[in-house]
């Protein structure tokens, strides 16, 4: 079994771990993928599910670590290779002068990726109608594990600690959608100028389409360096059925969001992330990644992962034979395109901890 493979099958079937307590705390709840554990294989740093019900019978079991920090995956009591987990950052033992501890500001991601939701909080999540059936953003908040709004002077503050004491490499923003018609473009621009003005450290930026495409332009000024306009799901009869009330901003709208985006950001700078298991068929999901690749946009790939808590916790997540049946055509897609994981910025797709598309690409510019 290739390394891709090994975490296409460990983030499509969960593991088991013996030691719970090993490595880096496991995040549950929140607005992007949660319910997962930072794990390293090889030299490629992932996130898996560990707390989400295909993770609970799932047949790969991580052993307790050794004095070499190296842990055995076994499935079904067969030795499968190694993996070790990143170490707790050193900037989540700090606090804001007002007592708020930074890991409720912002988390590490991966190995080298400082994560946050700049707004807890969304139009659409309070209404049964309106929420998208997978979202999980106000489990954190309601367990106190975050807050609702991150100031720009803290987030600038837990950014230089992390670059400072931990060598985070870039971050990502990402933002329940307020009111108004800036779709959270607004709070971005605010974010970013206060980061970029205490530390040199490459920003993505996330939002639903801005009405007006000036956003981007105004995003761009303000320190955004990538930008992310998540689709999550490509056929209309799934957009509707999975997110009522983002799917009110149509495909369309989308595409011309995108368009102008990547006029202003760059070709491989503005990504969409697409959550395969939904509904939506491989054939769907690579068609729609063609035209994306077209127009410059980089089309991040994920197994769905039901989270507890949400309408969708007992849909199941799609085999790996599934994601296979994509990740392998479209790592060959992005490259023909002139994109790839290692030449975006910052964000999801340079990070490319929650799918094995990344190490799909390295596999075919090999």
């Amino acid at each position: 079994m290739s390394e891709a493979e090994f975490i296409n099958e460990l983030q499509t079937r969960g593991m088991r771990l013996v030691d719970p307590t090993a490595g880096m705390e496991s995040r549950r709840g929140g607005a992007g993928p949660t319910d997962h554990k930072a794990v390293t294989v090889g030299d490629t740093t992932v996130m898996v599910p560990v707390h989400t019900a295909p993770a609970f019978d799932s047949p790969y079991v991580v052993q307790a670590p050794g004095p070499d920090g190296m842990a055995e995956v076994t499935k079904l009591g067969a030795p499968m290779g190694k993996i070790r987990f990143p170490s707790r950052p050193k900037f989540y033992d700090l606090k804001t002068a007002d007592g708020i501890e930074y890991s409720k500001i912002a988390t590490l991601h991966s190995k080298d990726v400082l994560a946050t939701t700049v707004l807890q909080t969304c139009i659409r999540y309070e209404s049964r109608k309106k929420t998208c059936q997978f979202c999980s953003i106000g489990q954190s908040l309601a367990a106190g594990r975050t807050i609702a709004h991150k100031t720009p002077e803290q987030l600038a503050e837990v950014a230089k600690a992390a670059v400072e004491l931990d060598g985070v490499k870039h971050m990502v923003m990402t933002t329940g959608t307020p009111a108004g018609k800036d779709r959270g473009a607004s709070v971005m621009v605010d974010s970013a100028k206060a980061i970029k003005a205490v530390v040199d450290l490459p920003i993505q930026g996330q939002c639903e389409p801005p009405e007006d495409n000036i956003w981007h332009e105004r995003m761009f000024s303000a320190g955004i360096d990538s930008l992310g306009m998540h689709l999550e799901a490509v056929t209309p009869e799934v957009r509707e059925r999975i997110m009522p009330g983002k799917a009110q901003v149509s495909l369309e709208k989308y595409f011309d969001s995108f368009k102008a985006a990547v006029k202003v950001f760059g070709r491989g700078q503005v990504s969409t992330y697409i959550l395969a298991g939904l509904g939506d068929t491989p054939e769907a999901i690579l068609k729609t990644s063609q035209e994306l690749c077209k127009i410059g946009v980089y089309p991040f790939v994920v197994p769905f992962v039901p989270v507890s808590g949400t309408p969708l916790e007992s849909h199941p997540a799609p085999s790996s034979d599934f994601m296979a049946r994509i990740l392998k055509p479209l790592s060959g897609m992005i490259l023909r395109a002139g994109m790839s994981a290692e030449t975006a910025k910052a964000g999801c797709a340079k990070c490319g901890a929650c799918s094995a598309l990344s190490t799909y690409e390295k596999l075919k510019a090999s």
